[in-house]
């Protein structure tokens, strides 16, 4: 048995798609299926049942899947053990630490190949241009990216929440409309502080902003504290843990959504891009 087969047999169970595996793995479908059905050989059990509408896992595909997470890890441990040293993996993100964050880094320990991560804070822009260059391994990027010289590849899914002022008329409710906060106390960060992100939430606004962006998040948060109607939107994840005497957190009814994004170079293999997006994903 092949800790390949197992790792496909994996990428699979968690998408519950095999042209999605097939992506993730930066490999062909055909030689997805094959090793599964190998694996499925092997084992004398079938592990996913597979219609044209669907692919879910059998009560045995159940049982393997938490075997085999626990078979790829050990066999990471063993390299440690043994003297291979874990790789350093430099991850350009953002200030913020988020539980996401957290647990990707357990995640990169642990995985098939370790990895012993760096975390370097960077602008979004020379985020991309340090991946290009070849001084990051990877970066991380809320919202769309369009950059030359790179692979991006979808990891995550978050929520985007309006941040607003204690006293403001929404901060006691459960969640908020965005026709229900008024345009004029929208404050935005400046483009170039962070474009995909900006780009991102400029999309799903009824209206353009009033007021010109300005400043960073910081600064947009302290104008937000101390007016009775500003407010902003931010990615859930990105003050989850944090604490404000001045400020609260509303979620969006509807709910609305930025991607995160993985960005790597276009040399970098596609094993370990997959490796890096599991590890990111929820």
């Amino acid at each position: 048995m092949e800790l390949r087969a197992l790792h496909y047999f994996v990428t699979v169970a968690e998408e519950l798609h095999f042209g999605r595996a097939a992506q993730r793995l930066r490999i062909v479908q055909p030689a997805v299926s094959q090793q599964i059905s190998r694996l499925e050989r092997e084992l004398g059990v079938v592990l996913l049942e597979r219609t044209s509408r669907r692919v879910r896992l059998t009560p045995a595909g159940e049982r393997v899947l938490t075997a085999a997470r626990e078979t790829l890890a050990a066999a990471a441990r063993v390299r440690v053990v043994a003297g291979e040293p874990a790789a350093a993996l430099r991850i350009g993100v953002a200030s913020c630490v988020t539980q996401r964050l957290d647990r990707a880094l357990d995640r990169l320990r642990d995985s098939e190949r370790p990895a012993e991560p760096e975390l370097i804070d960077l602008p979004v822009t020379a985020r991309l241009d340090a991946v290009r260059d070849g001084e990051l391994d990877l970066a991380l990027v809320r919202g769309a990216v369009a950059a030359a010289a790179v692979t991006v590849a979808r990891a995550w899914t978050e929520p985007l929440h309006a941040v607003v002022a204690r006293t403001h008329h929404a901060g006691g409710k459960p969640a908020v409309g965005l026709d229900d906060l008024d345009p004029r106390g929208l404050r935005l960060p400046a483009r170039d502080s962070d474009p995909p992100l900006h780009d991102a939430i400029l999309a799903v606004l009824p209206v353009a902003p009033v007021r010109p962006p300005a400043g960073d998040l910081l600064n947009v948060l302290f104008e937000v504290g101390r007016d009775p109607e500003g407010w902003t939107l931010i990615p859930a994840e990105q003050l989850t843990g944090a604490h404000s005497e001045r400020l609260l957190q509303v979620p969006l009814d509807p709910p609305m959504t930025v991607d995160g994004h993985v960005i790597t170079s276009l040399t970098t293999p596609g094993r370990c891009v997959a490796s890096y997006v599991a590890a990111f994903a929820d």
